[in-house]
């Protein structure tokens, strides 16, 4: 990429030297030396005003242009796995439909009174699971109980 840049400045360079030495030779073809006698001060004044001019304009360009820079990475997708609800153990643990419920949302994360929010139930009630669950997978908190869960096959 900086060698392309370095190519369009090399590039850039060029033309306007390339238009300089035009100009010169214009000049010399219509004697500017007759020019450079009558009327030196305006022709200084004017070149350095149009070399002020070139060099305003390539700094608002240089400015102006985007700094964006784009990344490409290849981004490892794992294969989904089956999702094997292992309904015997949650009769053997003697699970309820809504202990089950609470379960599946401690799992996503959700707080005791989100859970309650989600469930249409007071927050106790759902301490009340959480604590039935605790005792029934025989867990001490929230991250052994979706531990023991997801290796008795119970949540996915």
């Amino acid at each position: 990429m900086k060698s392309l840049k370095l190519t369009k400045s090399f590039q850039r360079i060029l033309l306007y030297g390339t238009v300089l030495a035009v100009l010169i030779f214009f000049l010399k073809w219509v004697q500017w030396n007759f020019l450079i006698i009558d009327n030196a001060i305006d022709i200084y004044i004017g070149v350095i005003a149009v070399l002020f001019l070139a060099l305003g304009v390539w700094i608002a360009n240089q400015m102006i242009k985007s700094k964006t820079v784009i990344v490409e990475r290849k981004v490892p997708v794992s294969t989904p796995r089956t999702v094997f609800i292992n309904e015997d153990t949650l009769r053997e643990l003697a699970i309820s439909k809504r202990e089950y419920e609470v379960l599946q949302l401690l799992a996503k994360g959700h707080t005791n009174a989100d859970i309650a929010t989600e469930l249409f139930v007071s927050l106790s009630t759902v301490k009340t699971h959480v604590s039935n669950l605790f005792h029934k997978l025989d867990v001490k908190n929230r991250t052994q109980a979706i531990t023991k869960s997801k290796e008795l096959n119970i949540i996915p």
